[in-house]
């Protein structure tokens, strides 16, 4: 009797963990809901139906050359940010993950610190520093380049975007670059291979996944930038997000507005299924470089 109670509680436990387990889950579930998949369809359906039934808001987005030209520039401003930040990223980190602890946190802290100040401080600071006469114009005189055009240019944006965006192509790339064993690459030195073929062979193939995972955070960060390209750029820098202000908060065009964010919806999950296909095959080639 007292086993056939023992084994009746211990068949109840799995079944009450589970029931926690999924109350736990439930304010995540919510949330969700409330705010990504209701706002979601009701963007898809004003989509459709403001002002009236129909394919109407999709036409006259891809009938106006305009709004074609902006969503090219957006995602090519996008990409150019993305392998920018790479470039500037990923040797950043190399040196985060090979320093000392105190030049380690050191460099945590210079790369974390535009993340601790306002927005519209830090595009109100790229103001001053872009300007004709600001500091970085007033360099390029001194060493005899001259003053060229900063503010209200796309140099003027991708400067800002990108400056934003370095830590989120940092942090991914570091949390791979410590865990990667450096006596990989010190054998392969000492079995003959040279310095930058161990490093490019062995080292940069087992780092693939936070370069993949920065590039796809920046990248999708970077289609959604409003503020920097406003106040760095100027209207011929206008980016989609920019577009879609102007429907629905100038001209009160939601059914506009609403169609314009479902295609960037859909062209960047399309553009996230080539860049994963393209991720997996570069995978698959790096490991075989390994082996």
């Amino acid at each position: 009797m007292a086993d056939a109670m023992t084994l009746k509680r211990q068949a109840a436990r799995p079944a009450s963990r589970a029931r926690l387990e999924l109350l736990a889950l439930l304010p995540a579930v919510l949330l969700m809901v409330g705010f990504f998949i209701y706002p979601l369809i009701e963007i898809v359906r004003l989509s459709f139906t403001d002002p009236v039934f129909g394919w109407g808001n999709y036409e006259w987005f891809f009938s106006r050359s305009a709004n074609i030209s902006v969503s090219i520039r957006t995602f090519w401003t996008a990409a150019l940010v993305t392998v920018i930040c790479l470039l500037v990223s990923y040797p950043y980190a190399y040196v985060m993950s090979t320093a000392s602890p105190r030049i380690r946190l050191v460099l945590l802290v210079v790369v974390l610190t535009p993340l601790w100040t306002s927005l519209m401080v830090r595009t109100l600071a790229w103001i001053v520093l872009l300007q004709d006469t600001g500091i970085i114009n007033d360099f390029l005189e001194i060493i005899g380049v001259g003053r060229i055009p900063l503010i209200r240019t796309d140099v003027g944006v991708v400067i800002g975007m990108t400056q934003l965006l370095v830590p989120f192509m940092v942090l991914p790339i570091y949390s791979v670059m410590v865990k990667v064993d450096p006596r990989l690459t010190t054998a392969a030195i000492s079995l003959g291979a040279r310095p930058s073929t161990a490093f490019w062979r062995i080292y940069v193939p087992l780092t693939k996944s936070g370069v993949f995972a920065g590039m796809l955070t920046v990248f999708v960060l970077g289609l959604g930038f409003y503020i920097i390209p406003a106040l760095l750029g100027s209207p011929r820098n206008t980016m989609i997000s920019a577009l879609i202000q102007q429907q629905v908060g100038s001209m009160l065009q939601w059914g506009r507005g609403s169609a314009i964010g479902v295609i960037l919806l859909l062209a960047t999950l399309l553009s996230l299924m080539i860049f994963a296909r393209f991720a997996r095959g570069m995978r698959l080639v790096g490991l075989g470089g390994v082996r």
